[in-house]
């Protein structure tokens, strides 16, 4: 809908009319596999460009969302998949070789590749509305618009507009709830669901509040060490700092506070000093909470979904396993949480989900927790919501996607069609400057010649993803699948140690 000024009632109005669209594509299009069916895959992170910059290789992580070429095995689906740069057709061709039962030439001429050409830290959406005869040549590829859909990693205003621009709908959160999911519309969210949070403060606007927060944290709870502070709208605990009360005296609290702020926060993005840190928070305001501590302390994660139709689903739990200078970012996660607390948190998390749908929230979200064991059982704290895809998102589309199984929230579990059970352990941060030697065909091969790959027979094996990081940073990302958690873990070992190998190695002349 060109002409129309993002952000007009115009837009919001046309939006809306789009998104009408979705319960009868939903119970139309998308519940039958063989309808014909369009869906525009734009994967870009749009997300803070100065944090996200902070990530090695955040430009490739367009790249997970190739996970959803899986969808071609659908036999009247066509693909348009979008990215900030083109993407090596070496790797296309692997994931389209991962089609079970479906020709790779089949599968190709059902996907429309479009590129920005544009490797700048602008989000790739916004790098799409600046570009008019790009977003034309992509509303061109889309064909008959009323059974397409646009799905993206997270729902901007940006994506409001684009999905106006081509005319299709968004299925994703509207952007106007975006602060249901920031860190203080989180911890408000789990009130009004009655669940166990951290003793906190949110609604913070500034450093100000920041230092009377922790103050106030501290005198709650004398004995405290450490206190969390979040940015409202950081991801994967890249906005994310750690303030320590060491030397803090029993009065004039705030006072100490406030002055050793700089002194004390630890930030956990990579190179994100204490006055950008600053600044950022009074941009967009953020939280405090008391940093959750005890001897085996986890950190499990929930995945629903909430449908056109205004069904809650349940998709996936996940073993969080985090690293950073405290332990708060997002490195590599196991599929699915451990028995001994998965039916406990996605109860609480499906509490959220109510409160979530009765909000008007739409598409997928993630609820974080920390758990504590306690007496032989756990205490579960709900951190925070990702009203968006997540680090756990591709990976648990590529089981599903490669076995055709489901989750059963029953045995929070994943089966197979056959009724076998599948777990996966996963990252995207393998990482070695050997690495750097070898292009993303040179992986390829290793994989073929080394048995690295998924049989569709036992359905177990590794997938890669994020490859067009290899050559560059020295860095990729596996999916390692199995008959459970622990052959799954050893399977990933095992697939570092050859890589680790072949890249130290050169090949014989």
């Amino acid at each position: 809908m060109k002409g129309v000024a993002p952000g007009s009632p115009e837009e919001l109005a046309a939006f809306a009319a789009l998104q009408s669209r979705l319960p009868a594509l939903f119970r139309d299009v998308f519940a039958d596999p063989n309808e014909p069916r369009t869906i525009v895959i734009v994967p870009g992170l749009s997300m803070d460009v100065e944090v996200l910059a902070k990530v090695v290789g955040g430009l490739h992580y367009e790249e997970r969302q190739l996970a959803m070429l899986m969808l071609l095995r659908l036999p009247n689906t066509r693909l348009v998949f979008v990215s900030s740069t083109p993407i090596e057709p070496a790797i296309i061709d692997y994931y389209l070789g991962l089609l079970p039962g479906v020709s790779r030439e089949d599968a190709r001429r059902r996907l429309v590749l479009f590129s920005a050409s544009d490797a700048s830290p602008q989000t790739l959406t916004q790098k799409i509305l600046e570009r008019p005869r790009l977003l034309a040549r992509i509303r061109a590829a889309i064909g008959d618009r009323s059974i397409a859909h646009l799905t993206v990693f997270n729902s901007t205003a940006c994506e409001r507009t684009l999905a106006v621009r081509l005319g299709i709908p968004l299925y994703g959160c509207d952007p106007a709830l975006l602060e249901i999911g920031g860190k203080s519309g989180s911890r408000q969210a789990f009130r009004e669901a009655g669940i166990p949070l951290a003793d906190g403060a949110e609604d913070l606007r500034d450093t100000q509040d920041l230092a009377a927060a922790l103050a106030d944290l501290k005198g709650r709870n004398p004995r405290l060490g450490r206190a969390v502070v979040k940015l409202n709208h950081g991801f994967s605990g890249e906005g994310n700092a750690v303030f320590s009360y060491a030397g803090c005296p029993e009065d004039d609290q705030q006072r100490w506070v406030a002055a050793h702020l700089p002194l004390n926060l630890t930030i956990e993005a990579r190179d994100l000093r204490w006055e950008r840190f600053a600044a950022k928070f009074a941009e967009s305001g953020g939280i405090v909470e008391a940093w959750l501590s005890g001897d085996g302390v986890r950190s499990p994660s929930v995945q629903l979904r909430i449908t056109p139709v205004g069904e809650l689903e349940m998709i996936s739990t996940h073993d969080q396993i985090l690293g950073g200078p405290s332990g708060q970012i997002f490195q590599a996660c196991t599929f699915p949480a451990d028995p001994a607390y998965a039916l406990e948190i996605q109860r609480l998390a499906l509490r959220v989900g109510d409160v979530l749908k009765r909000r008007g929230v739409l598409g997928r979200f993630g609820v974080d927790f920390v758990s504590v064991p306690r007496d032989g059982g756990w205490q579960h704290f709900a951190i925070e919501i990702n009203l968006r895809k997540g680090g756990t998102t591709h990976t648990y589309q590529m089981l599903q996607f490669l076995t055709g199984g489901r989750y059963d929230p029953d045995r929070a579990g994943f089966v197979t069609p056959a009724g076998e059970v599948r777990c996966y352990y996963a990252t995207d941060n393998v990482v070695s400057p050997a690495y750097r030697r070898l292009t993303p065909q040179d992986l390829f091969e290793i994989a073929g010649q080394r048995g690295l790959r998924f049989d569709g027979e036992s359905q177990t094996g590794v997938v890669f993803m994020l490859v067009g990081a290899l050559s560059e940073f020295g860095k990729l990302g596996v999916v390692s699948i199995d008959v459970d958690r622990d052959a799954a873990r050893r399977r990933f070992r095992g697939t570092v140690a050859v890589l680790d190998e072949e890249a130290a190695t050169p090949p014989a002349a």
